[in-house]
């Protein structure tokens, strides 16, 4: 059996969105330290740039790097969101990546989207089943409690075929959504313990499905910081009571590598890094995170 590849990427978060210079210099610097990806998260009401947009930028102006977004689907058309992420990945020659997400469950949020909290789930899974219907070049025909179309047809299609769509969520039910349409997974702000049990329930909703999840489909955002104060307590906190900050966040270039081989060591080979705090100069953490890791690109 040969050995799990080993992909590195970078979410770009607060801090590059009112400075176009410094989004281009951490392309670049992704780029030439042999990261294999840009990640753009999307969050609609913090200062962060259109996932989109962002990516269609870093694809014209570098020819290697992997482009991949946790996009929002709930309250955008399917229709035209399969035909904009279509041709993202054809003028990129196929180096889109996708995990799909609900969107935070905050007030503000939810009025951006025009969803309402219980409605999301069921919208991403048929926004997902009406996307792979177009990009496999199938006319839709769909009548769903979100979505209704009658002979839809798309006629840009990913250069990637099939164009994959991950998915993350912690609770059980997500679990089980992932092992029944997902084409991998990627969760957050967790224990190396945590998600090994997370990835058996994961297999077992996919074989009851009939499916089966690639082996290195399965990944972690990890986040890291300089050092672990106050602040990055109460963030943590705000997401989750149950464990403390060192466990689930690497501290310094050293830190974040020894957290990255525990998720390794469970068979976790997909990773998305991200400062937790907004870096002075991201292109300059970057460079100190590479030095310690071990990039295979």
């Amino acid at each position: 059996m040969s050995p799990v590849k080993v992909r590195i990427g970078v979410a770009a978060g607060a801090g590059v969105s009112d400075d176009a210079k410094e989004f281009q210099r951490l392309v670049d610097a992704l780029d030439d330290l042999g990261y294999d990806s840009i990640w753009v998260p999307d969050v609609v009401t913090t200062p962060t740039l259109d996932p989109l947009v962002a990516l269609a930028v870093a694809a014209g102006r570098r020819q290697r790097l992997k482009l991949g977004t946790h996009l929002i689907f709930p309250g955008r058309n399917p229709v035209f969101l399969a035909k904009q992420l279509a041709s993202l990945d054809q003028l990129s020659s196929g180096r889109l990546l996708l995990l799909a997400v609900l969107g935070l469950r905050q007030p503000a949020e939810l009025e951006a989207q025009g969803v309402a909290a219980e409605a999301r789930t069921e919208m991403l899974e048929e926004a997902l089943e009406i996307m792979r219907a177009l990009w496999a070049g199938q006319t839709v025909s769909f009548h769903g409690n979100h979505y209704r179309y009658e002979s839809a047809t798309l006629a840009v299609r990913p250069l990637q075929d099939p164009l994959e769509v991950w998915l993350g969520g912690q609770v059980p039910a997500a679990l089980r959504r992932c092992g029944r349409i997902g084409d991998g997974w990627m969760p957050g702000l967790s224990t190396p313990a945590e998600v090994a049990e997370a990835r058996a329930v994961i297999d077992a909703a996919a074989s009851a499905a009939g499916r089966h999840i690639d082996a290195e489909h399965f990944g972690m955002n990890v986040s890291w910081v300089p050092a672990i104060n106050d602040e990055v307590r109460a963030a943590v906190a705000a997401r989750r009571t149950d464990v403390t900050a060192e466990e689930v966040i690497g501290v310094g270039p050293n830190g974040l590598a020894e957290k990255l081989e525990s998720f390794i060591e469970v068979g976790f080979s997909k990773f998305v890094i991200r400062p937790l705090l907004a870096p002075a100069s991201w292109s300059q953490a970057v460079a100190d995170v590479a030095s310690v890791l071990r990039l295979q690109n």
